[in-house]
């Protein structure tokens, strides 16, 4: 099909049947500018624009484009008349537990369903449905708020980076005072977890799928599982660690190739990874411990389907949460030590450290549960401390944005000079400042690049592995 494109638009669509592709990709030409604008349909998307040396190379360009993407599948179509396709929510229902109750040392009601947990040293970060991330000290005081524009999947920690995945397709990097984007994802992969490591992106999906995105947001390999329903995966060195309804498979990490495959009591939902071994919690009332060399060790009972699980990190405990409000913990050889109530809803997800369990709910809560051996022996006869009910203060959630504060060039001004260029119509950064490799890129937000600019960031560290850098903190932008 020829396609010509002049001074307006070229709207082109592609809406597969059965939960499959429902995205738009528009060119548009004015001048010399060619803006392209994409996402999924219904939504406003993003775009970005590129400037060309004349209008008849604009208008090549524009054509080459929407060529390609027709080869692909896309067709023309009118803009409004298909509709937003709606995104995954979890709608999994809670039951009220029958056990007695576990002794929550402190609550924080978020205002809705959450899924995104992480706890260290310092903090407690718990994300919800509504784009909501709080984040707040061991002992239960909030110290900061951010509002994503969707619903928050998930948060998960690479070293010292905290990332939250949303709904929208991306994951922002919630390391400095204001969110960015740090990856976008296909508009036609339904998240539904991700992990990742030394900067490198793995996201499970709705399908079954498993697709890896390096440290530029670039595209690596992607599989389709066994089964569908896609909720765990797990990431490390050697590996990648996907369950879906069939079981648990390993990808290599580097290539995509598959490594084994191992059929567990039900169909996975979330997981918990340690050194050497993955924690898979099934619909059929179980957590099933694995090895990382693909052998099933054990498996810990449960009296109703497991939403999440955790263990400690000396493996001495393995902790599960059903869909009754029940948190259970079990020995390493299986034996259940406990079960009780949370009082505030099923664990979405949980994270053990320090001797405390903490969970998020399907009310919204995020709630810290004392897990040493007398207090749950007090619970276990009835005696429970009163939870502390905190409050959030009046805030108001710091958003993403793309503008930054601006220093002058000239003023003594504390950090790492780095600069954005265009690579072949790929925005890349690099650092400028002395005691860098020049040749090294920079793992940098993606919604603040813009070419030819400079910015000073507090921190830049060397990748795990070498070869690139990762800014760290808060970015400014020099002028």
């Amino acid at each position: 099909m020829a396609v010509r494109t002049a001074d307006s638009r070229t709207y082109l669509e592609l809406s597969e049947q059965g939960g499959g592709a429902h995205k738009f990709y528009e060119v548009t030409v004015e001048g010399t500018d060619v803006t392209i604008r994409y996402g999924r349909i219904g939504e406003s998307g993003q775009s970005r624009t590129a400037s060309y040396a004349t209008a008849a190379k604009a208008q090549a360009a524009g054509a080459k484009k929407a060529a390609e993407k027709i080869r692909k599948g896309y067709e023309p179509a009118v803009s409004g008349v298909r509709q937003r396709r709606p995104v995954t929510r979890r709608t999994i229902v809670s039951q009220r537990s029958t056990a007695r109750q576990a002794p929550v040392l402190w609550r924080f009601r978020s205002g809705s369903p959450a899924f995104g947990i992480f706890v260290d040293d310092e903090r407690c970060w718990v994300g919800n449905q509504a784009g909501d991330v709080y984040t707040l000290s061991r002992e239960g005081a909030v110290t900061a708020r951010y509002g994503l524009p969707d619903g928050v999947k998930c948060i998960v920690a690479d070293d010292f980076w905290i990332y939250a995945g949303c709904d929208d397709g991306k994951v922002y990097d919630l390391g400095a005072k204001i969110p960015h984007v740090a990856y976008e994802i296909s508009e036609d992969v339904d998240i539904f977890w991700l992990d990742i490591h030394d900067g490198v992106l793995g996201v499970s999906d709705a399908s079954g799928g498993i697709t890896v995105i390096d440290h530029e947001d670039e595209f690596q390999w992607s599989r389709r599982s066994a089964g569908r329903s896609a909720w765990m995966v797990r990431y490390d060195e050697q590996g990648v660690y996907h369950g879906h309804s069939r079981g648990v498979t390993m990808y290599d990490a580097l290539t995509g190739d598959q490594q084994w495959s191992v059929s567990t009591s039900g169909s996975v939902l979330f997981g918990w990874q340690e050194d050497d071994e993955l924690f898979a919690a099934t619909a059929r009332n179980s957590v099933d411990r694995i090895g990382k060399d693909g052998t099933l060790r054990s498996t810990y009972r449960c009296d109703g389907p497991v939403f999440s699980c955790a263990a400690s990190p000396d493996g001495r405990y393995v902790f599960a949460g059903d869909n009754h409000s029940s948190v259970y913990c079990f020995a390493r050889d299986g034996r259940r030590l406990w079960k009780l109530g949370t009082g505030c809803g099923s664990a979405y997800s949980m994270q053990f450290h320090d001797d405390r369990l903490y969970i998020v709910t399907t009310d919204g809560s995020l709630a810290c549960v004392d897990a040493t051996e007398s207090a749950i022996a007090a619970a276990e006869q009835g005696t429970v401390p009163e939870p502390v009910s905190v409050k959030a203060p009046s805030w108001d959630a710091v958003t993403p944005a793309a503008e930054l504060e601006t220093v002058r060039a000239g003023q003594d001004v504390d950090g790492i000079v780095v600069e954005c260029v265009d690579e072949g119509g790929r925005l890349r950064v690099r650092v400028v400042s002395d005691g860098f490799d020049p040749s090294w890129r920079v793992q940098f937000p993606k919604d603040i690049r813009r070419p030819g600019t400079r910015y000073v960031v507090e921190e830049v560290r060397e990748s795990a592995r070498g070869g690139f850098y990762r800014v760290r903190g808060d970015i400014r932008r020099l002028g």
